[in-house]
Order: structure tokens, then sequence, then C-alpha cells
């Protein structure tokens, strides 16, 4: 099972919207996958779901992670990282088990000129930590801004050539 994250808690976020393009193109390749945004994330996350507590409407995102064989995390950039919300989400999971020996691939955005490099550099030290497996093929999407059409879909030929090749290379992985 592929589970997309998109690695935000904003409402109405760019990363959201590419995250729906990501499974939108999975599901053109005959690939099914679950889409969770972390504004979804319960509100009191922090006080109920850290150091071994376990809340009930945690438990469900608990589960699909748990139910996950590959990850596709969408960060968006914050403060020259990835948000902190996404540290939230993976402290708050069973550690080791949640992630061990399972894959991911990695797509970092920005507003600004280096699509997240940083970032996405950053989230590969926590991989490597819970033992995530990376794809070496990363995309960094600058300007996101530019990127999208109204109805959330990559308009740029290379985006669009490169996504395409991760995405091939992630079914495969």
């Amino acid at each position: 099972m592929i589970t997309i994250i998109a690695a935000t808690n904003r409402p109405n976020s760019n990363t959201l919207k590419v995250a729906k393009y990501y499974q939108q193109q999975l599901k053109q390749k005959g690939v099914e996958s679950n889409l969770f945004s972390l504004e979804h994330l319960p509100v009191d996350v922090l006080n109920t779901d850290m150091f071994g507590k376990r809340s009930t409407a945690f438990q469900k995102i608990q589960d699909l992670i748990s139910n996950t064989d590959k990850f596709l995390f969408v960060m968006p950039e914050y403060n020259g990282s990835y948000p902190g919300v996404l540290k939230v989400l993976i402290d708050a999971c069973n550690f080791p088990d949640s992630f061990y020996d399972k894959k991911t691939a990695l797509v970092g955005l920005s507003s600004g000129k280096y699509g997240n490099i940083r970032g996405v550099d950053h989230f590969t030290g926590v991989c490597h930590y819970i033992h995530l497996h990376i794809l070496p093929l990363r995309i960094h999407i600058p300007n996101i801004k530019t990127e999208l059409d109204p109805d959330g879909n990559l308009i740029k030929e290379d985006t669009i050539k490169f996504t395409n090749e991760q995405i091939e290379k992630f079914i495969k992985f």
C-alpha cells in the first residue's frame, strides 16, 4: 500500500494540490494510493500521542502508517527546512516499526527558487534514522505558484517530465 503524505497542516495548501496530483498520476498508471494531509492530525496530538500514549483519533492514523509499505512525502519549505508538524507525525508514530525497512520518495516544494532542497536533505537524515529506504530521485519544485494551474495540475513541461520519471521509478522501487 502506498500513502502520500501532504506534510503541512496549512488548509488548502499547494502541498495538498501537489499530493493530489501525484495520487491522480499514480491512479492513471493503475496504482491506488491513500492520501493523508497533516491538517487532519488531531489538534491535541502533542499532549495525547507522544511518549507511548495513544488516542483513539491518532490510532486510525497509526493504523494507516502501519499498513503502508511505501510513503511519498510532499514537503513545503518552512523556515529553510520541512514543517515541524511532519516531525510531530514521525515522533507520534510507534518506533521503530512504523517506518522500519519501508520505502519512500521525497518531493520538496517552495515559493522560492530552490524547491526546499535543504528541507528534503534534513528530512533525509530523519528517514535514515527511522530506516526508511529513500528513492534516489528526489524532486524539488521551486516557485510553486507558477507551477500549478487553477485545478492543481502541474503545467511546466520539465516538472511534469521529472515527476513522471519519479513516479515510474517509485512504482518499481
